[in-house]
């Protein structure tokens, strides 16, 4: 068997097409997950009154179980129960109107806030509890002090484990292709079966995935640089 360098080309041209879906598979469900994350942390730390165990549970699920799961039990579950309500309360809603990209999209985005809340949460504990006590000290409320003391420096701390999330999220996109969601290992397996070429249209893909995973180091990179600038010379 010998390859097809020029397919690679075409696959290439006709794989990078599905990047935005897989762009969105990626980035909506770390943003929807930070605030997930940020409010799972809190809990945890805080250990408010019934949520603390809520938290706990939520977190111990979707970090214990595969993503591939989270999906599928959205994909056929959520429906289910969506058809369910409908039918009871005569609110003729049809799930099968409702885009496969949303729930795709729910289930990443529960799981990316039970991996940025441990995240978060190990960056928040980090931070001396010196700092706080010289935040009160100084007037400032619980909630003044975490948002201008405590957050930041948590995050600027976490941004290379943000950045492996983000990487992790990316690739794992790949797993809405088995709902029908076509992203870029969905546009490869397509393109490589109107002629059998699956090594060619798959080393396209593999070539995308790390061209995106260099932009994203790099511009991690930068971005840890500029937020750890007050630690170095000059500056401290």
């Amino acid at each position: 068997m010998t390859i097809n360098v020029p397919f690679i080309w075409i696959a290439f041209k006709e794989i990078i097409k599905s990047l935005p879906i897989t762009l969105i598979l990626t980035i909506v469900p770390l943003l929807v997950g930070f605030l997930i994350g940020i409010a799972v942390a809190l809990f945890r730390i805080y250990q408010t009154k019934f949520l603390y165990q809520a938290a706990n549970g939520y977190v111990s699920f979707f970090r214990g179980t595969p993503i591939i799961m989270h999906i599928m039990i959205i994909y056929y579950g959520i429906p289910l129960l969506i058809d369910r309500i409908s039918l009871k309360f005569d609110l003729n809603i049809q799930s099968s109107k409702i885009p496969i990209i949303l729930f795709v999209l729910t289930a990443l985005s529960l799981a990316a806030g039970a991996y940025l809340s441990e995240i978060i949460r190990s960056g928040i504990i980090s931070v001396s509890a010196g700092q706080l006590e010289a935040a009160y000290s100084v007037g400032m409320t619980k909630y003044q002090a975490m948002v201008r003391i405590v957050l930041p420096q948590a995050l600027a701390q976490s941004v290379p484990n943000f950045t492996n999330i983000f990487v992790g999220f990316l690739h794992t996109s790949s797993i809405a292709f088995l709902v029908s969601e076509k992203e870029l290992t969905g546009a490869a397996n397509i393109v490589a079966s109107t002629n059998l070429k699956f090594l060619e249209a798959f080393i396209a893909a593999g070539i995308i995935y790390w061209g995106l995973t260099i932009i994203v180091e790099g511009f991690s990179y930068l971005l840890e640089k500029r937020v750890t600038s007050y630690s170095r010379g000059g500056v401290s």
